[in-house]
């Protein structure tokens, strides 16, 4: 046994007897989200003093975690000071002299004795983690952003050992479907360093407009970044009319860019871009018809949400060509210009190009994709995409970054050197994997955080649900597959249906709780109901800080079932324990008064709807939520929601 897996075994084990000697003094339990590798509590706390002293070396690469500690004097009122050296300082931040290989280049140790709190690591990023579980470990009025006063700014005595499972922990953000502001993505930067998130992927181009600033092709942004404003449920409106405006949008300035790329580099985060072709491609082809298969392209407007796309069995089939030609050189040459200004704006190592949903019936239908299919050798459409995919594999590495896409791009033969991002389950990963390829899993299974996160009939209307329990049982490594191949995960944020920062919020959180700690967290320190012990105590925190989230965790999952007498039976649990579950069919509202579901429900032929709410501990919890007799026998012929 070497020594390392020595001293990983030690941590652990000392972490699991100083969990049991939690249980057994019944000391309150931390509530650290990513859950730490190694967490040693003792009796007793240490009380941050008057006048806080912070010895740390001064350079650029800790601007981050010193603000952070500086940020203590905005709710504590204490007065902060960072110098080079202290004697007795109350947190000491410390660059190990020799390289701790336990730890390695994002973990540290956090020790908070009746002395001070000490954290040590072998790098700077490894010290802002740090912060951040020191963070975590004061009262939840310590993120206010005003004094609070009348408290004692205390922390409970520990020993932390702590670092990431996965070197690529990531949320995706779309920010085509709806525009969001620099300062907005900024914001959201904010919230996921918080949790250890080590990487932004920022979807920058789609049918609904191209979002950041190509010079070369200035009509990228002059035309392809507006739409016509509409309200409701993205993918149902009308098309516009020709006299409405086209000014609902918006793009990033490279300007922009590079600010967001540095405020997310001070954070220890990397953006990867993604240009999103040869599908949802139409904000491009709007700015520069040439591009297209197809002729009449000249009259296409960048999308509004209308309706143009049908998935069904036999493949994606569009009514407008939404793709970039694979048999036009053009589209070879427009690639090259875009990808020579985004490598030299994203310093991250990959470029995401898409891949995805691709439909091909317009390519079926074009002279110059046949003649393309007879000069290759190409027999499928989904050669043409390989084809396709392997000469724009060949211009991402001659700006000297690495070729990423969607797992559509193992279809009619995987470029040669490519990174697959797994999101139609995990079987696209496994296949890559087996390969050889390198993986990031995101699969719509457990990562997807655009799907509903509770009942239909209280949720915005998705087509999937995805529960805050499910989401935590995300393992990215199948076991068939080389570990070593799976450099991580990442959930999905779509915001077709997402049109402001508080609604973002919402979809976020607390779903994104459960990744950080599923990308994080050893596998085998993962406890559902700690978990969720953790997540109320962070509620707290968003309350505090007035960030918004999900409160769908404590609402029940419903099943609706068709009886042989045509009886409808209702069927319903929680995710969470020690939740009461009140229900009425005679249209009254419920409460803890009312019967308490026990077993499956037989529902009167004769009730028009049923309402539910969930109670804990005598006190509401859930929302209320109301389900009209017509929906539930919807729900028994179509159960597809959970």
């Amino acid at each position: 046994m070497n020594n390392n897996l020595k001293r990983l075994l030690g941590v652990m084990c000392c972490g699991v007897m100083a969990l049991n000697a939690f249980s057994q003094t019944g000391k309150e339990h931390v509530a650290i989200i990513p859950e730490p590798v190694s967490i040693t509590q003792s009796e007793g706390q240490y009380v941050l003093p008057k006048n806080i002293i912070v010895a740390t070396s001064i350079n650029p690469e800790m601007k981050q975690a010193i603000a952070t500690l500086k940020g203590l004097s905005i709710p504590t009122g204490n007065h902060v000071t960072v110098l080079n050296s202290a004697a007795k300082p109350a947190i000491r931040l410390m660059i190990n002299a020799k390289n701790d290989t336990l730890i390695g280049d994002e973990g540290y140790y956090l020790s908070v004795t009746k002395k001070g709190v000490v954290i040590r690591a072998n790098k700077p990023a490894g010290l802002f983690y740090g912060t951040q579980t020191l963070i975590q470990l004061l009262p939840k009025e310590i993120v206010s952003a005003k004094r609070v006063t009348g408290f004692s700014w205390a922390m409970p005595l520990v020993q932390i050992t702590d670092y990431p499972r996965f070197k690529w922990r990531g949320l995706m953000f779309d920010v085509s479907r709806h525009f969001f502001t620099k300062a907005e993505v900024e914001e959201y930067i904010d919230n996921m360093s918080k949790y250890k998130y080590n990487l932004l992927h920022m979807h920058l181009t789609d049918d609904e407009g191209w979002r950041i600033e190509i010079k070369s092709l200035p009509r990228l942004t002059t035309v392809g970044a507006y739409n016509v404003k509409k309200v409701g449920y993205f993918g149902s409106f009308p098309a516009p009319k020709p006299d409405e405006p086209r000014d609902y949008g918006g793009f990033y300035t490279q300007d922009d860019i590079r600010e967001i790329v540095q405020y997310a580099k001070d954070r220890f985060m990397n953006i990867l871009p993604e240009i999103d072709v040869p599908g949802h491609s139409l904000a491009a082809v709007v700015a520069y018809p040439e591009l297209s298969c197809t002729p009449g392209a000249d009259q296409y407007q960048v999308r509004s949400g209308e309706h143009f796309m049908n998935f069904t069995k036999d493949g994606i089939k569009a009514g407008i060509d939404n793709t970039l030609c694979p048999a036009n050189e053009k589209v070879y040459v427009f690639l090259d210009k875009v990808l020579t200004e985004v490598a030299k704006l994203f310093p991250f190592g990959y470029i995401h190009m898409g891949g995805d949903e691709c439909a091909k019936n317009f390519w079926e239908k074009s002279d110059s994709v046949k003649a393309l299919m007879q000069r290759e050798g190409l027999k499928t459409q989904e050669e043409v995409q390989a084809y396709f995919e392997k000469r724009v594999e060949k211009i991402v590495e001659s700006k000297g970054k690495k070729f990423l896409g969607w797992d559509e791009i193992l279809e009619g033969g995987l470029a040669p050197d490519a990174i697959v991002m797994s999101w139609r389950g995990m079987k696209g990963g496994i296949q890559a994997a087996k390969m050889g390829h390198e993986v990031v899993m995101s699969p719509t299974t457990f990562a997807y955080l655009d799907y509903m996160q509770g009942d239909p009939a209280i949720e915005p209307h998705v087509y999937a649900t995805l529960r805050l329990s499910k989401a935590y049982q995300f393992e990215p490594v199948p076991d068939s597959v080389d570990s070593k191949l799976i450099i991580g995960g990442q959930a999905n944020l779509w915001t077709e249906q997402v049109y402001n920062v508080r609604h973002l919020e919402y979809m976020t959180w607390p779903r994104a709780f459960a990744i950080s700690e599923d990308l994080w967290t050893p596998k085998a320190k993962k406890n559902w109901d700690d978990f969720f012990g953790r997540v109320e105590k962070h509620f707290g925190r968003f309350d505090e800080a007035q960030i918004k989230y999900a409160p769908s965790v404590y609402d029940p999952s419903l099943t609706v079932r068709m009886m042989p007498d045509s009886t409808l039976q209702v069927s319903m649990e929680t995710e969470v324990k020690g939740l009461d579950i009140h229900y009425t069919f005679d249209n009254s509202f419920p409460d803890n008064f009312y019967p308490k579901y026990t077993e499956p429900l037989l529902v009167p032929k004769e009730s028009s709807q049923l309402k539910v709410i969930t109670y804990r501990d005598g006190k509401p919890v859930g929302r209320l939520i109301t389900i009209p007799m017509d929906e539930m026998k919807k729900r028994a012929t179509r159960r597809n929601y959970d």
